[in-house]
């Protein structure tokens, strides 16, 4: 049976760039992987084939003949014309790790082994504060319990701070490979973890980890205007690395609690202020309180009902970033009387009945109610 062009097999032109035969060498391979097909028993032949076309035509040497050449370039196990020694088996290998960093992972890995320091775990800490705190800014002392560096061995895990020695089986790799068909595959070093390290006579302290459980106090600045929800990073404040690799961070989160007179709307709060009918009805002042703990004289015009608002401008809370405050809005809330002495109850009554025009929304309601039952009616 006669081989197939190798331009064909790729999916691609003879005058396709290197980059644009490594990409479609990466397609066919990802398509065409055994391990991927496992239904279709030709995908070794076929996957076989892609890696042949791929390592003569990646090949400039190898590239010129076959394309003067063809097939008979490389026929005999000996090379052609110009073949620099390509054997029609195809030896793939080298081309295969081209894509197999696509396919699972750095097929080559470092050639240093695994990065001995790795980096510590972030930390969360919620952080709860007053709504009084949150407009003034405020510095909080808080306790974490974290990972830090063993004292006893300075991080090292190894008794007495001594440094680990180069593991035997991976000779500090890190990984260790087998050959499986007719690639390789890289594992992690089951003797040292991946970590291309072991300690002979651990820290007694903590047992070689090179860490401990310890709890740290720290002082955080919270900045005016935060809110629910609002993260803050102490870099480096986090759980210490390992080996000696970086601590991670700190992100403290800060919750609001419920204020018993305001009401927050980002910039802005809100306050429901209880008023006398009479006050409402021929006007007045009243004091408002404000979140910096003054008060503001706010004047009622007559005949407020409940639910109107007034703003207080720049009353409200700071901004976390940026300049000015936000409003504080007033509402009013008319409180009817209630345990009316006899006395006072004939003082309504008298009014009720001198009052014609002074509540022109229950007059304009109950035309209304008229007028429905009359359509009704009709």
């Amino acid at each position: 049976m006669s081989k197939r062009d190798y331009y064909e097999v790729l999916g691609v032109s003879s005058n396709a760039s290197e980059a644009e035969l490594k990409k479609a060498y990466r397609t066919k391979a990802k398509e065409l992987h055994p391990d991927r097909n496992s239904d279709n028993p030709n995908s070794e032949s076929q996957f076989k084939e892609v890696n042949e076309a791929y390592d003569v035509l990646k090949d400039q040497n190898k590239k010129a003949a076959y394309d003067r050449y063809g097939h008979a370039a490389f026929e005999g196990g000996s090379a052609g014309p110009g073949a620099g020694g390509f054997h029609g088996g195809g030896d793939f290998s080298s081309a295969f790790s081209d894509v197999f960093e696509d396919l699972f992972g750095d097929f080559r890995g470092n050639q240093n082994g695994r990065q001995r320091a790795s980096r510590g775990s972030d930390l969360r800490y919620n952080l709860n504060i007053s709504l009084e705190e949150a407009f003034s800014g405020i510095q909080k002392k808080i306790t974490i319990p974290s990972s830090v560096n063993c004292n006893d061995c300075n991080g090292t895990g190894a008794s007495g701070g001594a440094e680990p020695t180069t593991c035997p089986t991976c000779s500090g790799m890190g990984k260790v490979r087998a050959q499986q068909g007719f690639f390789t595959v890289e594992r992690g070093c089951p003797t040292c973890s991946g970590m291309g390290q072991i300690i002979k006579n651990p820290c007694q302290k903590c047992k070689g980890s090179g860490q401990e459980e310890k709890e740290r106090s720290l002082s955080v600045n919270i900045p005016s205007g935060v809110e629910t929800g609002t993260r803050i990073r102490l870099s480096g404040e986090g759980e210490a690395g390992v080996r000696g690799g970086p601590s991670g961070d700190l992100y403290i989160f800060t919750e609001i609690a419920e204020h018993k007179i305001f009401e927050r709307d980002g910039k802005n709060l809100y306050c429901r202020i209880p008023v006398s009918m009479t006050t409402a009805a021929i006007g007045g002042e009243i004091e408002a309180p404000t979140i910096d703990g003054g008060r503001s004289r706010v004047k009622i015009p007559n005949g407020s009902q409940s639910g109107r608002q007034m703003r207080l401008r720049s009353k409200g809370m700071p901004a976390l970033r940026g300049s000015g405050n936000g409003d504080l809005f007033i509402e009013l809330a008319v409180e009817t009387p209630v345990n009316l002495t006899s006395e006072q109850k004939d003082l309504l009554k008298q009014f009720e009945a001198l009052s014609v025009d002074n509540n022109p929304h229950s007059k304009n309601f109950f035309s209304s109610v008229k007028s429905f039952w009359e359509s009704v009616k009709n």
